[in-house]
């Protein structure tokens, strides 16, 4: 691409993002990452209407972040001091400019995902981390802007030739008589407008290098962050079409998408050896990827009770298991000491919510009657927490050593014992317990046959499928 410098003065640039801010009588959203595009975007945006006349300053400019709660340690720090400096300055300069760190729910964050519901690591197949952590944050705060107000200018770090899908999209929902506004595929009421949208790298550099930050940050410390790990970052968020940011400083700690996390090894490698613990975390869960880890680790049924088995004869592994789980949530806990052991300052790795939460998911939807994760908490951490009663529902650790002998003594699946009990424990005590026939019969439907079982039907498919591979090479 040819610099916009070439074509454009920065003069006209503002005058374009003017024009925009007033033609519309809309709030405007800018999604800010604290990378190099979203942080020239935004300050394009704030240099242009500060040039307004103050009456003229009439739309409420709302800077978003996403924090998915596994964010890198040094991004984390970087955006919230930014957003302290915005809102300041804004109060000062009298802008309408407020900032708003947005996070995801507790029930979708990674750990209760991961540990909580035995979620795999995420992979290029299966990014289930995206949409719950990012894309769902930013788009409850845009709908809510959009339902008071009717509509929102969504603005945006996006460039041009950054993804050949992502420039389909932007291209698909051009509308006829909104100059320079996009129309955002998927949430109704939403622009997109990308004041960046045909700057080159160099011209972004330029631009952030030679134009002094308005809200106080310094361009040339965001330049050597990049130095110091690999150029990329993690742009806000709002549809499927972003690609994985593993491999970049603006992402998060956890990333399994990648195969290697090269941006943390440069962190540790330029001075932060505090980080190693959580480089070693995240190496070891990339290894529950490999295909030999799976039949120790995952269950051969998904959380549906379905079994899978491709044409070719491949079983595939779903969800970890929840001895498995609870190995990991001793992992983490180890890991959380060791970093604060290194950075007292740092923040817990999992929170207190996040642990209740995983708590009542072991107990209600994967039959752990025995009530494991207090004890591990204990166990590894050294105290316990203000465990809520009504985390717990009965039978206990007494009925899960009966139920074992039982079900063993007639040779069926003690998970699917498990689930019936518990099924009947939700509906006690019901006036109308009408609904227990279709959860009993929704259980008994599930794929119980045990995995040596399966493992005979890949084989069998396997072979067949080798067969018809050679009679199709013959007859070719």
């Amino acid at each position: 691409m040819e610099s916009i410098f070439k074509q454009r003065d920065l003069g006209d640039i503002l005058e374009e993002i003017q024009e925009v801010y007033t033609q519309h009588d809309y709030p405007w959203v800018i999604g800010y990452s604290g990378g190099k595009d979203s942080t020239a975007a935004t300050q394009l945006i704030w240099q242009a209407v500060s040039r307004l006349p103050e009456e003229e300053r009439t739309k409420q400019i709302h800077v978003i972040s996403t924090n998915t709660l596994v964010e890198t340690p040094a991004i984390v720090n970087h955006v919230h001091s930014s957003h302290e400096r915005m809102e300041k300055q804004a109060e000062e300069q009298n802008m309408p400019v407020s900032t708003h760190l947005l996070e995801p729910k507790v029930d979708d964050t990674f750990w209760v995902n991961l540990i909580g519901r035995g979620y795999p690591a995420p992979n290029n197949i299966f990014r289930w981390c995206t949409d719950r952590m990012k894309i769902q944050p930013s788009n409850r705060f845009i709908m809510q802007r959009v339902a008071k107000n009717g509509n929102v200018i969504l603005a945006l770090g996006s460039r041009r030739g950054e993804s050949a899908t992502r420039d389909q999209v932007l291209e698909m929902h051009e509308v006829e008589g909104m100059k320079h506004l996009n129309r955002h595929g998927q949430l109704h009421g939403a622009w997109v407008y990308m004041p960046v949208e045909h700057f080159t790298v160099d011209d972004i550099w330029k631009y952030l290098v030679q134009v002094d930050s308005p809200w106080g940050n310094d361009n040339r410390k965001l330049a050597h962050m990049y130095q110091t790990a690999q150029d990329g970052e993690c742009p806000v968020v709002v549809d499927t079409t972003t690609p994985s940011c593993g491999n970049s400083r603006f992402g998060c700690w956890t990333c399994t998408v990648v195969e290697k996390d090269r941006s943390m090894e440069a962190m540790i490698d330029s001075g932060e050896e505090w980080m190693e613990p959580l480089l070693e975390f995240r190496d070891w869960l990339k290894e529950t990827q490999d295909p030999e880890n799976k039949p120790e680790q995952r269950k051969h049924r998904g959380r549906d009770g379905t079994v899978k088995i491709r044409d070719s004869g491949k079983l595939l592994y779903r969800t970890y298991k929840l001895d498995f789980s609870k190995k990991m949530l001793r992992k983490l806990l180890r890991t959380q000491k060791e970093v604060q052991s290194r950075k007292p300052d740092h923040e817990d790795l999992i929170s207190e919510l996040e642990l209740h939460r995983i708590r009542q998911i072991w107990i209600t939807e994967r039959q752990d009657w025995e009530d494991s994760l207090p004890d591990i908490y204990e166990e590894v951490m050294g105290e316990s927490l203000d465990w809520r009663d009504e985390d717990v529902s009965k039978p206990g650790g007494v009925e899960a050593d009966v139920l074992r002998e039982v079900a063993d003594e007639h040779e069926v699946p003690e998970e699917m014992m498990r689930k019936l009990i518990d099924a009947e424990w939700q509906h006690h005590g019901m006036r109308r317990r009408a609904t227990i026939h279709k959860d009993i019969e929704s259980i008994m439907s599930e794929d119980w046959r045990p995995r040596e079982e399966v493992l005979e039907e890949a084989k069998r498919k396997r072979l067949q499928h080798e067969a018809n591979e050679e009679e199709e090479t013959v007859a070719a």
